[in-house]
């Protein structure tokens, strides 16, 4: 699979599923499968039991814990902000700007880095 188009701390928005229209944060980032972790979205419950470490003596308390579950990197569109500071869903593309850069010893050098752009705005997404 090529790269991902979203990266941790992207705001993004749900566009297919049982959360379509959800905006939340992504906490993970499983290139490999092309999988995100969203925050508040895809809510899924799991039984733990209690938990006993022998080597610090703690008990950890088991019940049934609330998680994010992993959503394919499909169903989800990357939300940025505009000139009038609304939310708006975009497109990622991609360009290559200048950039100078500072070696060790202190001289700078001239080079160029890849930066992702937000389609709808035209600006660098951070």
């Amino acid at each position: 699979m090529a790269g991902m188009r979203v990266r941790k701390g992207d705001t993004v928005k749900v566009i297919a599923g049982e959360d379509k229209g959800a905006i939340g944060e992504v906490i993970a980032v499983l290139p490999e499968t092309g999988k995100v972790k969203v925050s508040a979205v895809n809510i899924v419950k799991r039984h733990v039991p209690d938990r006993y470490n022998a080597r610090t003596g703690t008990q950890t308390k088991g019940g049934m814990v609330s998680s994010e579950a992993w959503i394919d990197a499909s169903n989800v569109q990357l939300v940025v902000r505009d000139e009038h500071n609304n939310r708006v869903v975009t497109r990622v593309g991609s360009e290559r700007t200048e950039a100078t850069k500072t070696r060790p010893d202190g001289s700078t050098y001239s080079t160029s880095r890849g930066v992702r752009i937000a389609r709808k705005t035209g600006k660098e997404i951070r």
